[in-house]
């Protein structure tokens, strides 16, 4: 990964858009970090973009930290501009009931049209300390060495 697209990155105390894009940022990825917010010109001391349309570079991984409602939307916009992968950390879907589920089977719909990969949505995220990436919002980085943990439980990861 070169590039990492944070949609809904914050300046909003305690968020987690804010932890996110935080521990990306002392994780020290040596690539490009694009945080998505249509309300700030900057975050974080880093310039803020108010789309994708506004990146104008490509992205190889897109992260989702908006209200549920609005990730359909945000996949399309990653299908339409070349985004691969996604991890959505947003909550509010099948676990939220029906509506959450209408919502869910969108997402699945337009990533399967765009051929997009992603994990979520209601993750803790992803850290490769091999990569300095961290993006997730437990309050830890990970050291690199020789063991993966992939789990349901962000508790258990944490």
């Amino acid at each position: 990964t070169h590039s990492i697209a944070i949609f809904g990155a914050s300046e909003r105390e305690n968020s987690v858009g804010k932890v996110v894009f935080r521990n990306l940022l002392a994780a020290r990825f040596g690539g490009w970090i694009y945080p998505i917010n249509p309300k700030r010109d900057t975050i974080q001391g880093q310039r803020a973009y108010k789309c994708l349309a506004d990146v104008g570079n490509p992205v190889d991984l897109a992260v989702v930290i908006t209200p549920a409602p609005t990730i359909p939307a945000i996949v399309q916009e990653c299908g339409e501009h070349g985004v691969k992968a996604m991890i959505i950390i947003s909550a509010g879907f099948c676990e939220a009931g029906s509506e959450g589920r209408k919502l869910e089977d969108e997402v699945v719909r337009i990533a399967r049209e765009f051929n997009i990969r992603f994990i979520g949505p209601n993750c803790l995220g992803l850290i490769r300390p091999d990569q300095n990436v961290n993006l997730t919002f437990g309050k830890n980085n990970a050291k690199p060495g020789n063991l993966a943990l992939v789990s349901q439980s962000g508790a258990i990861c944490t």
